[in-house]
């Protein structure tokens, strides 16, 4: 908030004051055209096809400048962000002093720890279909990435405004390939791909500063949403673990096996690489979007 005093000011200067808003709540894409930063692959992700599926699908059309376009815009730039620089002080859309997230009323976790697991697994507790205890940050994102390449994201209501700001949203995508993932008890779980749609909401919490920067991040959903969807009728294949090797390995290994991918086809998962594209990828608010 600006504080203008109003002693001496001449009547022209009474009109109020209007400050311009920061670029990452005015456009959903801000952060893609920052310089100087570091990111996971060395250049910004491609969000092309995921805006495309988040245009044609999304249930919300909100007016420009309003709040709930201010709040979307937010989320998507804070979301490039924690999914694709590598270094928390190039994140400009928190407040570094204060910033802290958390899931379903849990401890408060700081932005370098979703650096260090990664944002699905700073989001998804462990289960019959998947563990953040036996996937690392890049397995994770392969496993979701790689069986639902866009996951779409949007505001469907906001209900309270700065500087807490409480809204509900909405995550969706296609199983277009197989699930394969590690669950709780470091099986592997590979689920047949259904070829329809993954629908989840939730609701979150946000404080955020003068600048719109977020600050204390609480967010509530059901992560088995997704997986009662990825698997309907509950038929999934279960493996026990054998061996001790990292989670990126064995989930390459268990890609190759149940979808006979090639060491080429391998190795473009590795670089975030899907059809000739880096692509963007993560959740609240889980990937690419």
């Amino acid at each position: 908030m600006v504080r203008v005093s109003t002693q001496d000011l001449t009547p022209e200067a009474t009109a109020p004051v209007r400050t311009a808003l920061p670029d990452y709540v005015t456009t959903p894409n801000a952060v893609f055209s920052d310089k100087g930063v570091q990111w996971r692959y060395g250049r910004p992700p491609d969000y092309t096809k995921t805006r495309k599926v988040w245009r044609e699908g999304k249930k919300m059309s909100h007016k420009a400048g309003s709040l709930e376009e201010i709040v979307e815009n937010l989320v998507k730039n804070w979301e490039v962000e924690a999914s694709f620089k590598t270094k928390l002080d190039d994140w400009r859309t928190i407040d570094h002093a204060n910033y802290t997230f958390s899931i379903n009323g849990g401890p408060p976790q700081t932005g370098e720890h979703m650096l260090n697991v990664g944002t699905y697994n700073a989001v998804i507790a462990p289960n019959e279909y998947y563990s953040p205890d036996y996937s690392d940050f890049a397995s994770s994102h392969k496993t979701f990435k790689r069986m639902m390449p866009n996951f779409a994201w949007e505001v469907l209501e906001v209900y309270s405004g700065p500087p807490c700001v409480a809204f509900r949203w909405r995550h969706w995508g296609v199983m277009k390939n197989d699930y394969v993932g590690f669950n709780d008890k470091g099986d592997r779980v590979t689920a047949r791909a259904h070829g329809g749609p993954i629908d989840i909401e939730g609701v979150t919490v946000a404080r955020v500063d003068e600048q719109l920067r977020l600050q204390a991040v609480d967010t509530w959903f059901d992560s088995l949403q997704m997986f009662r969807q990825i698997a309907p009728d509950g038929v999934v294949r279960k493996e026990p673990k054998t061996d001790n090797r990292g989670p990126e390995a064995r989930f390459d290994e268990a890609v190759a096996q149940a979808v006979k991918l090639s060491p080429d086809e391998i190795s473009k998962l590795h670089s975030d690489v899907v059809d000739g594209k880096r692509s963007g990828g993560c959740p609240v608010m889980m990937n690419r979007e």
